[in-house]
């Protein structure tokens, strides 16, 4: 009796370790995800041949996997430990190579430029508080799809609700604009 109870120590004693890898893949994941621009371990502009989204995704698979077939194995000597490490980098190096891939897709993504002031130039909008000629009123202009109001100046008065075009980008908050 006392053999069995040995054994299924030997086996929980496995299984544990393979979880307790696996939360700590888990757990740099999160860091590597949540705070990898926050926080930067080391040399912040140093980009090593692994990514950490990669070690996580390899200890997570390979905890959690070799927790899997050590359970199932009920692992009591050292080659079925052996089959559950095996079976736990079964699990990690695909994960591990679609970990790598997704990080780096994330990272390379286009996107579009910051607007700027000459991207203001041509822009579309309408007169919220009428324009005088001789002061500022305010004008809704459409800036990377989002509108976004303007101090604005004309040459000749343009009333409230007209739509106008914007000529110059006089400042980061004002604009030189004419009916359109």
């Amino acid at each position: 009796m006392l053999r069995a109870v040995d054994t299924v120590r030997d086996v929980a004693t496995g299984t544990l370790i393979f979880l307790i890898v696996g939360a700590i893949g888990v757990a740099v994941l999160v860091l590597a995800l949540l705070g990898g621009e926050l926080l930067h371990f080391g040399q912040p502009d140093f980009d090593g041949p692994v990514s950490t989204e990669t070690v996580a995704g390899f200890a997570g698979a390979f905890g959690f996997g070799g927790a899997i077939v050590n359970e199932l194995l009920g692992a009591r000597t050292p080659g079925m430990v052996a089959l559950a490490v095996a079976g736990g980098v079964l699990a990690a190096v695909p994960t591990a190579w679609v970990a790598s891939r997704l990080g780096r897709a994330a990272r390379d993504m286009p996107t579009d430029p910051t607007p700027t002031r000459a991207h203001l130039v041509g822009a579309l909008g309408l007169v919220v508080t009428p324009v005088p000629a001789d002061g500022y009123g305010e004008v809704r202009v459409r800036v990377a799809g989002t509108p976004v109001k303007f101090n604005a100046r004309a040459d000749r008065p343009i009333p409230a609700g007209a739509q106008i075009f914007v000529v110059e980008a006089l400042s980061d908050t004002s604009v030189h604009v004419e009916t359109y």
